[in-house]
């Protein structure tokens, strides 16, 4: 009989009896997960995804981790297996040293690469949001994503660098008569590492406080490095791990669209997650974590990854129906609902800010942005590009009253009714959002050991270890040695980095401290452009262009004694994800270079 006829009779029985399985567990599991793909394949297209949904839960209960159907990491299937299918893809000579060419067996794309005169092969597109990279730019053993610089090794598939949370798939290479074959053993354009599962003999917890990306990659790195003890994941969301930075560029997003892991993904690996739950205090002497519904939690190693939240305007009316702030899944779904056709007026110029801002300009009856400097991102990104950005919203119908702040929300009846500015002028407003900065969540270490900078951020050293034995921080929250600023503590709130402090503080956990290495990169996304950004550029003295900020292509060098100490760019890729590789490994970029006329240096395409 088809395999897929058995695993479709098998699927539909009531109950999900394992005793009906055994023969279908024989099958090998290369095999098995071909049989997946194509009955995910038969009910998709016979409008029955959720049978998929089904079937894919129920492989994963009864034969243990679904990925493990797909084949290990560099380990290749059976030559006679008819999951595999080998095509000549291209000549030796097509590729240069430390070049790269997208190629195709099957259909199915794949990044081929030569580099220190060795061919590989791994997935073709970046699994953090599926960009293509051979748009990207190659140095070395690293490809790093045009998009977001997520970063993978070429010969081996693996993350080496954040955004993301998978590795790529990897390829069998030969070489034959000046051809190149590749082998193709799956279609996945994504490779989760091999994980652990926990050992109810071993008597030790770990306990990550804070559901973003920090605490995430540190339970997958944990469970990747051998850990068989108790994780626990406590968070004050109601969703596990989410894409938070999706919330001001996409405030009508689903709920599971957002999600980083399915919830199945953590009963999988035996990772707990506590939701809606909020630490109260942490005693680092008894190593107790007590929660706002009185629950008491042992721990014997401890991650605060706790985050940052929104700051609230000190002003009369601030606590009006009406007025919002941007922290959750559910305050962004609010925010939607609540300014769709009504006059909204957006207060601060930052980031947040503009998001929001530049989402509800098609949504909203109207839309006015309050900012207290002259353009938007004045500090951060400069006022040739501030002024840039507020011409792209004004294009849009959005109002902006620069040079000016509220001095109070009037209402009626318990909402919003005006908006007061500080120079007298007065803004209809049926809504107001707040995007003014943010505050660091560390309010409940008062009275704790664990030492924090005057803003109240966790000090960290290099490996993500606090001052206090066994408790570490990472993320949002931390002040921790920026590397490329001579170990500065730096207070940094991007989303890569936190993904990179989880993994650094995960390591240094079971015993193999490894110094955080990482080199900002953060992006902004406003109204179908992208301004993406690389370095720390605090305390700039002043900003090269190469191209045209009023022709909205360029790319923006920041400088600090006549060495770039950051960048910016947009419509100029993948200028930002070299510079940000170069950084990395070490390259000063001078002034010299960049004045040049000679900008072979940058590989830019």
């Amino acid at each position: 009989m088809d395999p897929r006829a058995i695993v479709v009779r098998l699927i539909c029985k009531s109950a999900f009896q394992v005793a009906n399985i055994k023969a279908f567990a024989a099958v090998r599991a290369s095999r098995c997960n071909s049989y997946v793909t194509s009955f995910r394949s038969y009910n998709v297209a016979a409008g029955r995804p959720t049978l998929y949904r089904l079937s894919k839960l129920w492989f994963t209960r009864t034969l243990g981790s679904y990925s493990t159907l797909q084949p290990d990491k560099g380990k290749m299937a059976n030559s006679n297996d008819s999951t595999e299918i080998t095509e000549v893809v291209c000549l030796e000579s097509d590729l240069q040293d430390g070049q790269m060419k997208e190629v195709e067996v099957d259909k199915h794309k794949i990044l081929l690469v030569k580099s220190k005169g060795q061919f590989s092969a791994v997935g073709s597109r970046c699994s953090h949001y599926g960009a293509p990279l051979i748009m990207g730019t190659l140095l070395g053993d690293r490809v790093r994503c045009p998009i977001h610089a997520a970063c993978f090794n070429v010969k081996t598939g693996d993350i080496e660098e954040y955004p993301g949370l998978d590795c790529l798939p990897t390829y069998k290479v030969k070489i034959e008569d000046g051809k190149i074959y590749v082998t193709l053993n799956t279609k996945a354009t994504k490779r989760v590492k091999e994980m652990s599962h926990r050992a109810p003999e071993v008597c030790h917890t770990v306990m990550l406080i804070g559901g973003g990306p920090a605490s995430l990659v540190c339970a997958e790195t944990l469970r990747q490095n051998n850990y068989s003890g108790r994780i626990i994941i406590v968070t004050k969301d109601n969703l596990p791990p989410f894409d938070r930075p999706k919330l001001s560029k996409a405030m009508n997003i689903e709920r599971e669209k957002i999600l980083l892991r399915p919830k199945e993904f953590f009963q999988q690996h035996d990772i707990e997650m506590w939701m809606e739950k909020a630490v109260l205090s942490v005693n680092t002497e008894a190593k107790t974590v007590t929660m706002d519904d009185n629950t008491v939690q042992q721990y014997n190693q401890l991650l605060i990854a706790t985050g940052c939240r929104a700051r609230r305007m000190a002003c009369p009316g601030a606590d009006l129906e009406n007025v919002r702030l941007l922290e959750s899944f559910n305050d962004a779904q609010d925010i939607h609902n609540l300014c769709a056709g009504k006059k909204t007026v957006v207060v601060g110029t930052s980031f947040i800010g503009m998001e929001v801002a530049a989402y509800l300009s098609d949504k909203a009856a109207s839309v006015s942005v309050i900012g207290r400097s002259e353009y938007p991102y004045q500090l951060s990104l400069g006022p040739e590009i501030g002024k840039m950005t507020m011409q792209m919203l004004e294009e849009k119908n959005v109002k902006f009253y620069m040079n000016d702040n509220v001095a109070e929300i009037l209402g009626e009846n318990g909402k919003v009714k005006e908006v007061l500015l500080q120079n007298g002028g007065r803004l209809e407003a049926d809504a107001v959002v707040f995007g003014i900065g943010v505050l660091p969540n560390s309010d409940f270490l008062k009275g704790s050991k664990i030492k924090t900078d005057q803003r109240n951020n966790i000090i960290v050293d290099k490996c993500m270890r606090t001052n206090v034995p066994d408790v570490f921080s990472a993320g949002d929250v931390v002040s921790f040695p920026l590397g490329v600023r001579g170990d500065e503590l730096v207070n940094i709130g991007h989303w890569q980095l936190a993904h990179a402090h989880g993994r650094i503080a995960a390591l240094a956990m079971v015993n193999k401290p490894t110094e955080i290495n990482s080199v900002p990169f953060f992006w902004t996304a406003l109204l179908g452009k992208s301004i993406r950004c690389t370095g720390y550029g605090h305390g700039y003295t002043d900003i090269v262009f190469k191209g045209k900020v009023e022709e909205r292509k360029f790319l923006a060098f920041y400088m600090k004694d006549n060495i770039m100490v950051a960048a910016a760019s947009l419509n100029f890729d993948p200028a930002v994800g070299l510079l940000s590789e170069m950084m990395a490994t070490g390259k000063v970029i001078t002034r010299a270079q960049i004045e040049s006329d000679d900008l072979s240096w940058l590989q830019l395409p």
